[in-house]
């Protein structure tokens, strides 16, 4: 079991609360590796609580599709599959979408020059070679559009699927090669937001989130294939 990740108190949470979103991002930084047994002793131990607040976490990441009960075996990490990818990017492709039609709409002045200024962090995140940084970046641009949206429910559900597709999302950053086209998706979707050209930015987010899948799909593949 991976030993990198512990317990985070935090008083205003209750701690079935804390050990979910401990083991969450355990498993969506890939602390907790797919396919790896999820024991709840070793779990409470590891954490400092007891069996049951683990429990309680694994019922809800199984909710999330981020674990699987096996039978006569328990609880695993969910494995990184061309089906669960390709299930969060229809849902994702659909709020994207909604997303910056209402952006076109309501983004001020103010909010298309924080988008810019995200843009240009955003590439020069990329001569790096911290993925974590460069993803916190990309999240950074796509916040600005979903803040733009001034819809509370929207910003929730992509939020949340945001967290599902952390582990996608850090596959894609690790292709090198992919970096132009997504430095030209970005700029085509701020071009098009400024314009208010709601049908030139609806079709270049879902192609955006079109090329993340195919190019994640064929890394998954490829993993299949060595295995």
């Amino acid at each position: 079991m991976g030993t990198d990740f512990e317990v985070t108190m935090d008083e205003y949470l209750p701690l079935r609360d804390v050990v979910f979103n401990t083991l969450r991002q355990a498993i969506l930084r890939g602390e907790l590796k797919p396919g790896e047994r999820l024991m709840e002793i070793q779990l409470a131990n590891k954490l400092g609580v007891s069996r049951t607040p683990i429990r309680e976490a694994i019922r809800k990441l199984e909710l999330e599709g981020l674990v699987l009960m096996i039978p006569r075996k328990g609880a695993e990490v969910a494995e990184i599959t061309e089906k669960n990818l390709r299930d969060v990017l229809e849902v994702r492709c659909a709020l994207e979408e909604l997303a910056v039609q209402l952006a076109c709409d309501r983004m001020d002045e103010e909010g298309i020059k924080a988008m810019k200024e995200a843009s240009a962090e955003f590439c020069n995140t990329l001569d790096s070679d911290d993925i974590t940084r460069i993803a916190q970046a990309d999240v950074a641009f796509h916040d600005i559009i979903y803040a733009a949206t001034d819809n509370r429910r929207l910003i929730q559900l992509l939020n949340n699927l945001r967290e599902q597709m952390y582990r996608y999302r850090i596959e894609y950053l690790k292709k090198k090669e992919c970096y132009p086209q997504l430095l030209e998706e970005h700029q085509t979707i701020i071009d098009s937001i400024e314009s208010r050209d709601k049908d030139r930015a609806t079709q270049i987010t879902g192609q955006h989130i079109k090329n993340q899948a195919e190019a994640v799909v064929d890394t998954i593949r490829e993993k299949e294939e060595s295995v």
